[in-house]
């Protein structure tokens, strides 16, 4: 697999959330070697100055709860005013919660992983959306790729707020992509099947071996070959699909 760069972002911005680690910094990174100038929303202080300390002045990093309105919209004033345009959103962040039946599913782990798969990609949305709309009458295109998951149309056993949170994000994404078909702003989701980062780290290793057992491939996706995806997606070459779900899933999903 090459990590060959194959899209040029030159005078682009990029936010990502959840962007100091996973996916979300695979594409930091991608979107880098592209040209792009970077603004990192992430929760964790200490992840966001590892990605500052490697990355230096080439991103801009923002400590944030997505799912909170207020925070979320000082992340935006810091973002545009290091840059005042934003041309692409990544909506990376997001919490798998805990691994149960759903009769035994405490409501405020389900209020949890809603309030930052869900509520965080609405509120990121609805603060990007103007600022490219803005940007898009002078200044060009916008792209917003959000980060849904096979299990958003599958259901796994044992994850039904992770599994709903991101069937909920697929809806988001094909209302918003109709919502914005005239404006030039595009709005996509990938649906992954399981990739091998720290939110492993809050799963059971009998859930985890499900999820392996369930991918034709028989392995797990790298962060890579997600950010690979995303830059096709977050790139002017992606002008005709909009309100989508791309499935990158070792052969997983059959729909």
């Amino acid at each position: 697999m090459t990590n060959t760069v194959r899209y040029d972002f030159s005078g682009k911005h990029a936010v990502v959330t959840g962007g100091a680690a996973g996916i979300g910094h695979a594409c930091v990174e991608q979107f880098l070697a592209a040209g792009a100038r970077v603004s990192i929303w992430d929760r964790d202080p200490q992840a966001l100055q590892v990605a500052q300390a490697l990355h230096g002045s080439k991103v801009h990093t923002v400590q944030v709860d997505v799912s909170d309105e207020a925070s979320v919209a000082q992340a935006l004033a810091a973002s545009t005013n290091y840059c005042s345009h934003i041309d692409i959103l990544l909506n990376s962040a997001g919490i798998t919660g805990p691994n149960v039946m759903v009769v035994d599913y405490p409501l405020s782990e389900w209020d949890r992983v809603f309030a930052i798969n869900v509520r965080g990609t609405l509120l990121a949305c609805q603060a990007v959306v103007p600022v490219m709309k803005l940007a898009g009458q002078g200044h060009g295109i916008g792209r917003i790729v959000n980060i849904a998951s096979v299990a958003g149309k599958e259901g796994n056993p044992n994850a039904s707020a992770y599994s709903a949170s991101k069937a909920a994000v697929i809806g988001l994404t094909k209302s918003l992509g109709k919502e914005l078909a005239l404006t030039g702003i595009t709005v996509n989701c990938i649906t992954p099947a399981a990739v091998r980062t720290g939110m492993f780290d809050q799963m059971t290793q009998q859930h985890i071996d499900f999820m392996l057992s369930k991918i034709p491939m028989n392995r797990f996706g790298s962060v890579e070959e997600i950010a690979h995806l995303v830059m096709w997606l977050s790139s002017d070459a992606c002008s005709f699909s909009t309100g989508a779900a791309f499935d990158i899933s070792g052969g997983r999903a059959t729909y």
